[in-house]
């Protein structure tokens, strides 16, 4: 019963810490557009991520092939940030734009795993 309330009590932290940072970057991202897109442009989840995983298993091999997957998924990522701001200027509402940006997102990463497949590496 003690181990599974200090599971549930780390999993909170995790989740103050993490949503706390989102916040944070938002926050800032009203009062400066630029000084918003640098904290976003961290990559603050995978930092997070690596080190949950490394606090979670005490072994950093996890997070090296975490990071090794992320270096692939760069390039599909940049579909977002080129359609978005792409789509607004051509006149499609948010909700729309954000909308089509994700899924052309999506599309990208499942085409780039595809691809990979094809050449024997496997993410």
């Amino acid at each position: 019963m003690v181990q599974r309330k200090k599971r549930v009590a780390y999993y909170i932290i995790k989740l103050i810490i993490t949503s706390f940072l989102i916040v944070a970057i938002s926050e800032v991202a009203k009062r400066s557009s630029l000084m918003g897109a640098l904290l976003a442009a961290i990559p603050l989840v995978s930092i997070l991520a690596m080190t949950w995983m490394y606090i979670d298993t005490q072994s950093s091999s996890s997070a090296v092939e975490f990071s090794k997957r992320i270096v692939w998924l760069i390039a599909p990522s940049m579909t977002l940030f080129i359609a978005f701001p792409f789509l607004i200027h051509k006149g499609f509402g948010f909700v729309i734009s954000m909308a089509v940006s994700v899924t052309l997102t999506v599309m990208a990463y499942y085409s780039v795993i595809f691809i990979l497949g094809k050449f024997g590496i496997k993410l």
